[in-house]
């Protein structure tokens, strides 16, 4: 089990965030917090893998917490879930080191699909060892993680189908190599042009990884491979 703590200075949104953790299988919520103070005391005296952080607090910002943290060396992660969205506060959330940032208001699927992406990345770090050495691939696989749990085909560019699109996520998911866009054409059954515009956009989706093949002609190939492990 993953265990969460949620904090947000407000009773009511720290309860409904609570629930909806309850409702993602694998996770359980050991603690809820609405300030800086508890929140910190909570994590000096708990284990917690993942805090659910409010940016929003009475006596001091979420961020500020982060960083207060890190400096004491707790290692625990972090989402912000707030209603800052200015993209200062963004960008300061990244360099933080928040995994991820979810914007108030949101629903059950929203915190859900970052749930599910956190844990896809623990699941990542723990096939991988979680020591040692990585490689491109596996660097590749965990910054990956998080952004391939979300549907492949959410907002689509116009003209492209969803039919398509899984199509070709069988094409390279299924692949025990990546595959050249002329591969994934073949394939398919769909024309390279047809197979290149489709791999464009999931590659600047998130859901594939482009890699470089350098041949004897010293130009570069594309090739291709899913991110995810479906």
């Amino acid at each position: 089990m993953i265990d969460v703590l949620v904090v947000d200075d407000d009773f009511h949104v720290a309860e409904i965030n609570a629930a909806y953790v309850s409702q993602v299988s694998g996770f359980r919520v050991t603690g809820r917090a609405h300030t800086a103070a508890q929140a910190l005391a909570t994590l000096e005296r708990s284990h917690v893998d993942l805090v659910l952080l409010d940016h929003y607090l009475p006596d001091e910002t979420g961020l500020s917490l982060v960083r207060r943290l890190r400096q004491l060396g707790h290692r625990t992660d972090v989402i912000m879930v707030t209603a800052a969205r200015d993209v200062g506060t963004v960008q300061d959330a990244m360099r933080s080191g928040a995994l991820q940032y979810l914007v108030k208001p949101f629903g059950f699927s929203g915190l859900r699909a970052k749930l599910d992406g956190y844990a896809a990345l623990r699941r990542t770090v723990a096939g991988l060892g979680g020591r040692g050495d990585a490689g491109q691939e596996q660097v590749d696989r965990i910054f990956g993680a998080f952004r391939t749990t979300d549907s492949p085909h959410t907002e689509l560019p116009k003209g492209h189908s969803a039919a398509t699109v899984n199509l070709i996520r069988r094409v390279l998911s299924t692949s025990g190599d990546p595959l050249s866009a002329h591969e994934v054409a073949a394939r398919a059954g769909v024309s390279r042009s047809t197979a290149q515009r489709y791999l464009k956009h999931l590659e600047r989706s998130g859901h594939i990884i482009l890699t470089l093949k350098y041949g004897d002609t010293g130009r570069p190939e594309h090739r291709y491979r899913w991110a995810g492990t479906h």
